[in-house]
């Protein structure tokens, strides 16, 4: 069984299935996904430790410098709702990851610092280019008490 189960580990599976849905992805292209579905890169050491937790699982692979899911990583991930938000996601991600029994031995994938760095660097580097902006998070909204909107007196009609 997979005990305990991170965030980072949520996160790294629903990065690796956005960026690898036609090939294998690049680290560079794991880290965006990852970007673009929490708004932040988890720190190096983390990121480490989950490629290489996930991998002794059996849930992602390695193929020529390139990551993906294996068959049992796409299981987990299979069935997600279309329209779900990001904390549904993670929350039936975290639900199939509990009840996950690893099944024969797997390789772990052990990345690098420099490999991590150089990734986050490129990402980066790649966002300042590019010029993407993060959405700023709206202000909830006064909203005015509801009823029925009435004339000031002076402007009412007065019967005489």
């Amino acid at each position: 069984m997979m005990h305990p189960i991170h965030d980072v580990d949520v996160l790294l599976l629903l990065a690796i299935a956005l960026s690898s849905k036609r090939r294998p992805a690049e680290l560079v292209e794991i880290l965006a996904a990852a970007d673009l579905i929490q708004g932040a890169i988890p720190s190096q050491v983390k990121l480490g430790e989950a490629f290489s937790r996930l991998s002794s699982h059996g849930l992602i692979a390695e193929v020529e410098e390139r990551f993906a899911l294996t068959p049992d990583g796409q299981k987990i991930m299979a069935g997600q709702r279309r329209k779900a938000d990001t904390p549904e996601r993670s929350f039936a991600v975290k639900e199939k990851l509990s009840g996950y029994e690893v099944t024969g031995e797997h390789a772990s994938i052990l990345l690098t610092a420099d490999q991590l760095a150089a990734a986050i660097a490129a990402h980066q580097a790649f966002v300042k280019v590019a010029g993407i902006k993060r959405p700023e998070p709206k202000a909830p909204e006064t909203s005015k008490r509801a009823g029925q909107w009435r004339r000031p007196t002076a402007a009412r009609g007065q019967k005489g």
